[in-house]
């Protein structure tokens, strides 16, 4: 087949949709430009460092409007990580996970593994679809994804009415920033960076409650063998004091602190959520009404936000639209490698045009009246 070009008049301004790392805006980079003699290079125990974390800190703080009592920690490590710190600081003895994605699915399994924990309950949905949390007697972490980046299935967020002294931990490394939620429901908010923030990895934050502090600092008190750079009462310690244990990825606390100050001063997480609100309906509308794609997810109160997630028929070659568009500047439409559908994944995050989304759909339309 001869190559396809899109004329130039269909293409984005800016053709970056990849589900992380994510498109990065000028101004990020433009920040990080102004600090390099200041901050990048220096010391993370002086002034300017620690004031950078503490204005991304403060800035989380505004951003999520959090309640009274409520911090935001940081430490070295992702996502991956984290769970690995929950499974030895949070969970003091049986949790339960809800699995419909990769993000669920390997808290539930780094829990399986510990063991001075009792086996999890986990509970399953297929892809494309979520599980619902239960309150079971004997659970005192009860752990689910916001948003799963691999299916592009969401999940309200919401408190788990069990025993008075469990905790809600939610996973949120693809929906923090992106899609609004009442952090009154929730006692641990974790996410890494490089998503709605359009920033780099190397690091995981997390909004936490006083309940959830004071359950970090029981575990850690109980004898326990905990890994120090697991450890988070460790991390309250260090991001108490504007710091990690070791040196933080600072290109990734510069990207962030300039994102999180741009969606404040454009009206803070409603504001960005009704932004990737709009950008994914863009897909979700255009999907519905197309004869050969649907929204993998059936339910619409399952859609994702920030991840979109479309199945073609057998009469198209996914694969194909996806490659015509990278060759034409439009990347990372990909779907997600395990997963092994017959799709595109576009992310939708805060930092993506809406407009940019809709001549999206228009390039693909364009691709699919010369392959079909």
């Amino acid at each position: 087949m001869a190559e396809i070009v899109i004329p130039e008049d269909l293409l984005p301004a800016d053709g970056r949709f990849g589900c992380g790392p994510s498109k990065v805006r000028d101004a990020q980079l433009g920040f990080l430009d102004s600090i390099r003699g200041s901050v990048l290079g220096t010391s993370h125990r002086q002034a300017p460092v620690k004031d950078l974390v503490g204005s991304v800190r403060d800035g989380l703080s505004e951003l999520f409007r959090a309640p009274e009592g409520y911090e935001i920690l940081l430490a070295n490590g992702g996502a991956t990580t984290f769970w690995d710190s929950a499974v030895h600081s949070l969970i003091e003895t049986r949790s339960q996970h809800l699995s419909f994605g990769e993000f669920g699915a390997k808290f539930g399994k780094a829990a399986a593994a510990a063991p001075f924990l009792q086996d999890p309950d986990v509970r399953t949905a297929d892809a494309g679809s979520r599980a619902t949390a239960e309150a079971v007697a004997g659970i005192d972490v009860y752990a689910y994804p916001q948003n799963e980046t691999s299916t592009g299935v969401m999940a309200p967020v919401q408190r788990v009415h069990g025993d008075a002294r469990a905790l809600t931990v939610v996973d949120a490394t693809s929906g923090a920033g992106g899609i609004d939620f009442d952090a009154n429901e929730v006692d641990v908010y974790y996410f890494s960076p490089q998503k709605n923030f359009a920033s780099d990895g190397g690091l995981w934050f997390a909004l936490v409650s006083p309940a959830a502090i004071e359950r970090i600092e029981r575990v850690a008190a109980s004898g326990r063998y905990i890994p120090e750079v697991l450890n988070l009462a460790g991390a309250i310690e260090n991001s108490r004091k504007n710091q990690t244990l070791n040196t933080p990825a600072l290109a990734s606390v510069a990207l962030m602190d300039e994102q999180v100050r741009w969606m404040n001063d454009n009206g803070g997480l409603a504001w960005a959520s009704s932004r990737t609100a709009e950008s994914s309906g863009v897909l979700y509308t255009w999907a519905e009404r197309s004869a050969v794609a649907t929204p993998f997810a059936s339910r619409p109160e399952d859609r994702s936000q920030v991840v979109v997630t479309i199945d073609f028929d057998d009469s198209v070659d996914a694969g194909q639209i996806s490659r015509v568009l990278r060759a034409n500047g439009i990347v990372d439409t990909e779907p997600y490698r395990k997963l092994g559908r017959n799709q595109l994944r576009v992310a939708t995050f805060t930092a993506i045009e809406p407009d940019d989304v809709r001549a999206l759909t228009a390039c693909i339309d364009h691709v699919l009246e010369r392959i079909i």
